[in-house]
């Protein structure tokens, strides 16, 4: 979802890093920074809050020199898009430093855990837990022994590339469900999250499969599962053109973006099962046996969702429940009070018309719940309780993978409300669970019958 690039060889990185950030715009960002590990042995580390503009801006020309560093450009998921929780992020020393792509799903553990240890940390992010991890296990080992040993007490989804002055010829990135990619050059190699960061430096590659890390050296690459086994590769040739490899060979983004539902119901529902089990503690804080009626208010496509959320809060939770329009809501004269559930749902958190309803239940003493896909938007900062999509940036206008994560959403927060106020008991919660699950590889299925639909859209 978000951008990562590396660079080791003989050149200055951070030109490099920073085209290769460049080449990632596409994918939707609300920071970014670079780390450079300088002759000196010494960490240059640069980031800031907003566009790749604002970095460079602050970087006015001085970029750090160094034959090795990362680049990242974030799309938050835990934390505020700002510059503490920008990447790069480092250990307790300064001396580690990582970015990462993905979800940690058990980092709030791992996080309370290490502070027990001693351990300090300065920003909001899953990512920084890394760092940590690592720091711990490379007092013994050394750095890329370092890294695979931290990843086997890491849950989730990650891409994570990283650095240590130790080893100051060794860049290591590691994959499980996130994208990551090795670039081949001559006495120069690279890593990002995407091929188009590395199309204006090389066009030979290597994929770095799930479970998977690799040492990236001037000299070479090797990759290694995580208990260290060589893996062999043999590197392949990219003769995308730089906009076709920007949509992954798709002709329009919007045809990539549909291709990416299965992981994009993936992440949507990362995090929030166990076992048969929902696991929801982003609605804890709120007081749901007073709700007395529900309102879902959204625009356009994401109001759609919101007639299915209304479908399946009746029918589960037996509660009233309304789906607006938020231009027709914010003029209308609705009955708001704090008996009365408010859902916000809005892709970019900042639709207007959904904005101005927010404000409206917000004054009239109403709970809210916000729906949403971009962290720190509008919507996100004022609800009661917010849940994410995780569904990474979407670039086409039609919504394609926002749509199906709200939907998944809305099934997860029915199903909630349906077991907080007791109108379905485990056996029925298990069973919408285990079919929640089942998602992702049935859209799978479904997209891989492309020829016999578009056979049938020609038809009709």
């Amino acid at each position: 979802m978000c951008g990562i690039v590396g660079y080791v060889g003989g050149r200055f990185a951070a030109p490099i890093l920073l085209d290769g950030l460049k080449r990632l715009e596409y994918r939707g960002y609300d920071s970014a920074g670079i780390a450079v590990l300088t002759p000196e042995q010494a960490i240059h580390i640069e980031k800031t809050e907003g566009k790749l503009k604002r970095l460079l801006d602050a970087l006015d020309g001085r970029t750090p020199a160094g034959f090795l560093g990362i680049g990242h450009t974030r799309w938050a998921t835990h934390g505020a898009p700002n510059h503490t929780n920008a990447h790069p992020h480092t250990d307790c020393s300064g001396r580690i430093v990582v970015v990462h792509n993905g979800i940690i799903e058990n980092y709030a553990s791992l996080r309370a855990e290490l502070i027990t240890r001693g351990h300090r940390f300065t920003s909001e992010t899953d990512t920084e837990v890394v760092a940590h991890l690592i720091e711990e296990a490379n007092h013994t080992i050394p750095f890329a022994d370092a890294v695979r040993a931290a990843l086997h007490y890491v849950q989730g989804a990650y891409a994570i590339a990283a650095f240590c002055p130790d080893e100051p010829d060794l860049l290591v990135g590691a994959r499980l469900f996130s994208p990551l990619v090795v670039g081949l050059g001559e006495g120069e190699n690279y890593l990002a999250s995407d091929i188009p960061a590395l199309l204006g430096q090389t066009r030979r590659a290597l994929l770095v499969e799930d479970g998977e890390v690799v040492e990236v050296r001037r000299s070479g690459v090797t990759i290694t599962t995580l208990d260290g086994e060589v893996v062999r590769r043999e590197p392949f040739h990219v003769n995308w053109d730089a906009q076709a490899a920007e949509k992954s060979g798709y002709p329009h983004f919007f045809l990539k973006e549909i291709y990416e539902q299965p992981s994009a119901l993936t992440n949507a529902l990362r995090g929030r099962l166990d076992g048969d089990r929902l696991y929801l503690p982003e609605l804890a804080s709120l007081d749901l046996d007073r709700v007395e009626r529900v309102y879902l208010v959204a625009c356009g496509t994401a109001y759609h969702a919101g007639l299915i959320g209304k479908a399946l809060i009746e029918r589960w939770v037996r509660l009233p429940a309304e789906a607006v329009i938020g231009s027709e809501f914010r003029y209308a004269d609705p009955i708001l009070d704090d008996r009365t559930l408010v859902i916000l749902i809005s892709q970019s958190g900042e639709t207007a018309d959904t904005l101005a309803s927010f404000r409206l239940a917000k004054a009239a003493g109403a709970q809210t719940i916000a729906i949403a896909n971009v962290m720190g938007s509008s919507i996100t900062r004022g609800a009661d309780a917010v849940l994410y999509l995780q569904v990474g940036p979407e670039i086409g206008v039609a919504a394609s993978k926002s749509f199906t994560g709200q939907l998944t959403l809305l099934y997860l927060l029915a199903l909630y409300l349906a077991e907080t106020r007791g109108r379905m008991g485990d056996g029925g919660v298990a069973e919408v669970v285990r079919g929640l699950r089942a998602l992702p590889e049935q859209a799978t299925r479904v997209l891989e019958q492309d020829g016999a639909i578009e056979a049938t859209a020609k038809a009709y």
